[in-house]
């Protein structure tokens, strides 16, 4: 199987390494430098105290243009459409768009390229940081999920069995976009708080006034999951958050780091997806409104943290 993966970060890396040893990939970016180190130096990948060094080829933007039977896309949600613009040759009529990206929508961008039946959009629980643009530490192992968008996508055992024998235990479901919301319950609560905060996970559930307001917002995306078909219990939401919060005290989010360093977030696809959701059912979501208007009221400020 060939596959691209397109946004060389932290899990880019990690998903790109790994599947090599059962597929041919490719990796592709925009960052010139970072192309350079990774075919310079290969992709190491460390975990608990063990490291191994993959040799996987990577590419810029648009020079890589051979079709590809998978595409997985790892870039930021905002970059989705134009990354994969500037690599059309790569595009066939079989070949299938998994998205394993942070929030929700990102099926509506990948249509504009393909038909729904070779769109497959999931969530994964695995977890990856970069030391460098070419070695990562895989810091989390957890289940792929992955479903179609349409029901008769064909070939799920032979993408899922990759990924199993790949290392990353995966599970094909018929109730994917359930998963996502329920992926939302923390990225669009406790995760999107910390950045605005700028304080670590723990502070959420430690502070009685942050801990208020992450409530708010778990009961905001209950509702618009509700409105979508998704039926979640607000109040086993809360419990569950909570005891993320407290088992991983000193986690911070990508949405906290891209606020710290004035970048661009993914706050419309996380936030702005509940809030999206919530006014297509015709209900408000005020809280989820302010998050993502004080998200991009930060975009480009870089701030200093002590």
């Amino acid at each position: 199987m060939k596959i691209a993966v397109i946004g060389p970060g932290a899990m880019g890396l990690l998903y790109g390494a790994k599947l090599s040893e059962n597929a041919n990939v490719v990796l592709i970016g925009n960052n010139e430098k970072h192309i350079d180190e990774i075919n310079a130096n290969g992709v190491t990948v460390k975990r608990a105290g063990n490291e191994k060094k993959y040799n996987v080829k990577a590419f810029l933007n648009g020079k890589y243009n051979e079709i590809v039977d998978v595409v997985i896309l790892f870039t930021k949600a905002y970059l989705t459409e134009s990354a994969i613009a500037e690599n059309p040759e790569i595009i066939g009529e079989k070949t299938v768009l998994l998205t394993l990206q942070n929030g929700a929508g990102h099926d509506k961008v990948l249509e504009k390229f393909t038909d729904k039946s070779h769109i497959l959009i999931g969530t994964t629980q695995q977890g990856s940081y970069r030391e460098n643009f070419h070695t990562i530490v895989n810091s989390g192992l957890g289940e792929t999920a992955i479903g179609s968008v349409d029901k008769n996508f064909e070939n799920k055992n032979l993408i899922c069995d990759l990924f199993e024998k790949s290392g990353f235990p995966c599970v094909f479901s018929d109730d994917i976009y359930k998963m996502i919301w329920n992926k939302l319950m923390i990225n669009a609560s406790s995760s999107v708080l910390s950045g605005v905060l700028q304080v670590n996970q723990g502070f959420i559930a430690e502070n009685e006034f942050a801990w208020e307001l992450c409530k708010k917002l778990i009961y905001e995306i209950c509702e618009a999951a509700g409105s979508c078909g998704y039926n979640f219990d607000v109040l086993q939401q809360t419990e569950r958050i909570y005891k993320h919060l407290k088992n991983a005290p000193g986690g911070y989010t990508s949405i906290y780091s891209d606020i710290k360093n004035g970048r661009k977030t993914e706050v419309d696809f996380i936030s702005g997806a509940v809030l999206n959701a919530a006014k297509a059912a015709g209900k408000t979501a005020l809280n989820q409104e302010f998050i993502v208007q004080a998200v991009h009221a930060l975009e480009g400020k870089a701030m200093e943290v002590k």
